[in-house]
């Protein structure tokens, strides 16, 4: 894995505060990882007591981005895919399910937390035939984005955009519409957007949530099935479209009823 010298881990962890909840380490908890502090448990805890599919959707969304890297890397031949919204590395990350198919494909992650840093370093390794990165940068950010993913990744060929659990942090439903339009304007045709996020439509998350946003930690947005539908304008949506996240190609003998609708997904091309 290339390795980004201009933040040190001795930086990326004096910058850690493990006073205030953070997404990507509750989120962490709740896949039953140990990169986590009292505060994320205190806050995850909280969450589930109100919501406790929590921890199915967070299942199920790494189940999903399992298949739709699958299915990108193999069937669309895909060797090119820039993950934003890393999270802390767990199983299943992005370039090992990519490399698994084709042991040459170029990974690149993104991420602006100092824990997911510091743990990406460790955790992220890649196929002598392949590559991964890691970007340190914000998701509010498309061209600092681009403009680093681009030392790994040739942005004239296709590239797979995979943002999982992650466009609620970015709270003005337009500014995210913009955000992900100016990535995927940057990619060329035969590029690909997987995607899922929650709804506005459970009850539970929605009160988990707005208990959440008040913990001190950043606010996340829920959104309504149509906004999530609006960010796949403009791409050509594969079978079976946006769908809840059981839905989208489950693998043979995996099928389980969706229940009520919690979070939507879908993969599409870039025409």
């Amino acid at each position: 894995m290339t390795q980004d010298s201009s933040a040190p881990e001795g930086a990326a962890l004096a910058k850690i505060d493990s006073t205030v909840p953070h997404s990507a380490r509750v989120w962490n908890y709740w896949l039953g990882g140990k990169d986590n502090y009292t505060v994320d448990h205190r806050t995850g805890d909280a969450f589930r007591e109100v919501f406790p599919g929590i921890t199915d959707l967070a299942r199920d969304s790494r189940a999903f981005l399992g298949r739709a890297v699958r299915h990108l890397a193999g069937e669309a031949g895909i060797r090119q895919f820039l993950d934003i919204g890393t999270g802390l590395p767990t199983v299943d990350n992005t370039h090992e399910i990519a490399q698994a198919v084709a042991p040459e494909a170029r990974v690149v992650y993104v991420d602006n937390d100092p824990l997911v840093l510091t743990h990406a370093r460790v955790l992220l390794t890649s196929t002598p035939e392949g590559v991964t990165d890691y970007v340190d940068a914000d998701l509010h950010d498309p061209d600092t984005v681009l403009r680093e993913a681009s030392r790994t990744l040739d942005l004239t060929r296709p590239v797979a955009l995979t943002m999982m659990q992650v466009s609620g942090h970015i709270t003005d439903y337009d500014e995210a519409r913009g955000i992900i339009g100016t990535l995927m304007a940057a990619l060329p045709s035969g590029s690909y957007f997987a995607f899922n996020d929650s709804v506005d439509t459970n009850k539970a998350n929605v009160e988990a949530t707005r208990l959440y946003n008040e913990s001190g930690a950043a606010p996340y947005q829920l959104r309504s099935p149509q906004q999530l539908a609006g960010f796949f304008d403009g791409l050509e949506l594969l079978d079976p479209g946006v769908v809840p996240l059981n839905d989208w190609r489950p693998d043979p003998g995996r099928t389980r009823p969706s229940g009520d609708v919690i979070a939507l997904c879908g993969v599409a091309r870039k025409p």
